[in-house]
């Protein structure tokens, strides 16, 4: 996939961990098992799933969830795709690349339904709106999407990404900012480079996608394969549930819903996780319910950017499991 989280460094991650639902469901029923895997290493984008963990929320809707830490970022579509894991983490925009290149997964759920990601800058650079970065120097970490996406933001205030250089950073988005490399950097997430970025000291300013043109998207959803959705519906749909029910505890009551986190991810009770989570907090589902007019609206944006031949039906991305 061309636009991931892939640098996201979490010590600690586990490569397996079974979910406290091994014994009988309700009514002495054998469980229904689910594998379920992350989109890269555990991280405060995850705590409403530990939460669900933690509470025994899937074991209560009949479920042996099994969840699975990627090798790769790319992996959880791809393995979706092929039918070898029930559910994973993704992006709405990974799932629309993934329909026009006709793979056979949608959204069924949702966990963080904002966009986190931002052209980020340090406020000694001068820097207060987007036309100030003509003639600067901005970082990037994966070429399509994250340009489109500058360019985007630079044409709402009249100039477009012609009128700036445009460097490949990689992953190191962090270090390209405090050291001068580059004045700005795209792909900088609010919840994750902001908070690493205070913590060294510096005051950060962003530019939010959302604000300069480009449709609101959900940040993460939950995907599962086309025909699994049909097959194994009712087991999907209580995972979705047991998922809601995880982002109501975590908005509800976060202390606990982190002590989930950390308990099963021990070596990630830092003051960076907490604070991550506390950024990520206003940005978690509140609901299951995927709106079709965000879906089609984010699909037209990208067909018109050239980022896929042309638009996506919306019903071909997405199914409410459990709204």
């Amino acid at each position: 996939m061309r636009f991931g989280r892939r640098r996201f460094i979490a010590g600690g991650a586990v490569a397996l961990a079974r979910a406290f639902g091994a014994g009988k469901g309700a009514a002495g029923a054998v469980p229904a098992r689910v594998t379920f895997m992350l989109d890269w290493f555990p991280n405060p984008d995850h705590v409403p799933l530990y939460a669900a963990m933690g509470a025994g929320y899937f074991k209560e809707a009949g479920l042996d969830v099994t969840l699975e830490v990627p090798a790769n970022a790319d992996d959880p579509l791809k393995l979706v795709a092929a039918r070898k894991v029930d559910v994973a983490v993704n992006y709405e925009s990974g799932v629309i690349f993934a329909r026009s290149q006709g793979l056979p997964v949608r959204s069924v759920g949702l966990l963080v339904a904002q966009p986190l990601t931002t052209v980020m800058f340090l406020k000694s650079s001068g820097i207060r709106r987007p036309r100030d970065l003509a003639g600067r120097r901005v970082g990037f970490a994966v070429s399509g999407l994250e340009e489109a996406l500058i360019d985007q933001i630079l044409n709402a205030d009249g100039i477009t990404k012609a009128n700036v250089t445009l460097v490949n950073v990689g992953f190191d988005i962090v270090p390209a900012l405090l050291s001068r490399r580059v004045d700005a950097v795209f792909g900088a997430y609010r919840n994750v480079e902001r908070i690493q970025i205070e913590m060294q000291g510096q005051a950060v300013g962003m530019f939010e996608p959302e604000r300069y043109g480009v449709p609101p998207f959900y940040e993460l959803v939950l995907i599962a394969n086309d025909a699994a959705v049909q097959s194994r519906r009712d087991p999907l749909a209580g995972f979705v549930r047991a998922v809601g029910r995880g982002l109501a505890l975590t908005t509800a009551h976060p202390d606990q819903a982190f002590k989930y986190y950390v308990g099963l991810n021990p070596k990630l009770d830092d003051t960076f996780n907490r604070r991550s989570f506390e950024a990520t907090l206003p940005a978690y589902a509140r609901s299951q319910h995927q709106a079709r007019g965000r879906w089609a609206a984010y699909a037209g944006w990208m067909a018109a950017r050239r980022l896929i031949p042309s638009a996506v039906p919306a019903d071909q991305l997405y199914t409410n499991l459990a709204p």
